[in-house]
């Protein structure tokens, strides 16, 4: 038998595309983190110094208020948000095309038992006008009872929402008896993007639970639910367990997040990400046969390719359909994109449109 060298490389380390920001490796500086994180005996699920280290880093950037709970990943810190803000017979707003309702296999519905009722909308973005297309019927029993709205920011259009677009949509839902849920997969993308600290769009604005992202800016693993209104959440001490997102080395996870949004970290990795879409965007956008179908607000930009155009460009560079029935593409930058990754495929794509018109 032929032993395996357990430092083996197995990948292209030189090897970027733009599928998405979760293709990205970690962040030196947050490896860095979990080294020093090691060795020693901490207290387990959660009573570690790093753990509550990473209340204060919560309580700089959303208040004192804030209590910050560490999950394994983006679907059980939005699972658990959902689950802890509403009652069994209750309901969520969101987007049509929100990630709780596309890309978590129902993980919302099947796990925490809640129903979601979306909303088509032509960026991403809900407004009030939007949310009251379902937010109706409260007393019904025939109705599952929409008791929150969750918001994607960025969205998953790669728009942004401004602090008083959030603003308007938090003191509408309250009215109403609602509560405002914030996915915050991209939020440091939305924070670079509008020049804003983070407490701006969400506890200043009115939200009320925060899903705060890490591993699509850099993280190996981990997210956490953020509670910026007590009151708006019940049980995520239990729910935590229950839903398989309570880490037993929580300082690890903690220790990632610290790395991340104790300095700038987050804010400069972001940054770079969408610095790198609008080159991106630059290099594209005057391309004859190519139609820019979204604003470029993030680390995200959204095109209509000519037919056959997107499938010879993968043969060199990964990336993921939106809409195949309108040859709708999108293209996502990370951290570590860089600008030479840029200008190699936009010239790759510019010689396969040449090749369409000749």
């Amino acid at each position: 038998m032929t032993d395996i060298a357990p430092a083996l490389t197995l990948h292209d380390r030189e090897l970027r595309g733009f599928a998405s920001d979760n293709y990205a490796g970690v962040h030196p500086e947050v490896l860095e983190a979990i080294a020093a994180a090691n060795g020693g005996h901490q207290i387990a699920y959660g009573e570690d110094v790093y753990t509550a280290e990473l209340q204060k880093v919560a309580r700089h950037h959303f208040g004192g208020q804030a209590e910050a709970f560490p999950v394994f990943n983006g679907t059980g810190a939005n699972v658990i948000s959902l689950q802890s803000m509403l009652p069994r017979w209750g309901a969520v707003v969101c987007a049509t095309t929100a990630h709780i309702h596309t890309d978590e296999n129902a993980a919302p519905e099947r796990v925490a038992g809640l129903k979601l009722l979306t909303v088509p909308t032509p960026d991403g973005k809900l407004t009030p006008e939007l949310i009251d297309l379902e937010a109706w019927g409260w007393g019904d029993e025939h109705r599952a009872q929409p008791l929150a709205v969750s918001i994607t920011q960025t969205t998953e259009l790669g728009t942004a929402y401004t602090a008083d677009e959030i603003a308007a949509i938090a003191d509408h839902v309250h009215a109403r008896g609602m509560t405002l849920h914030l996915d915050g997969s991209r939020i440091s993308n939305a924070a670079a993007s509008l020049g804003l600290p983070l407490r701006a769009f969400t506890t200043d604005a009115g939200v009320d639970v925060v899903s705060l992202g890490g591993t699509k800016n850099g993280l190996l693993y981990g997210e956490a639910v953020v509670v910026l209104n007590p009151s708006a959440a019940t049980g995520i001490t239990f729910l935590r367990k229950l839903d398989m997102q309570l880490a037993s080395k929580m300082r690890f996870v903690s220790a990632q997040l610290i790395a991340l949004y104790g300095g700038d970290l987050w804010l400069r990795s972001a940054s770079h990400a969408n610095a790198m879409a609008q080159r991106l965007r630059a290099a594209v956008v005057d391309l004859p046969g190519v139609t820019l179908t979204q604003q470029t607000q993030s680390n995200a930009v959204f095109a209509i390719l000519p037919p056959g155009v997107a499938d010879r460009l993968r043969e060199s560079f990964r990336f993921y359909d939106w809409n195949p029935a309108t040859g709708e593409v999108r293209w996502m930058c990370a951290f570590d994109t860089t600008e030479a990754d840029i200008d190699a495929f936009a010239a790759a794509l510019r010689a396969e449109l040449a090749a369409v018109v000749a």
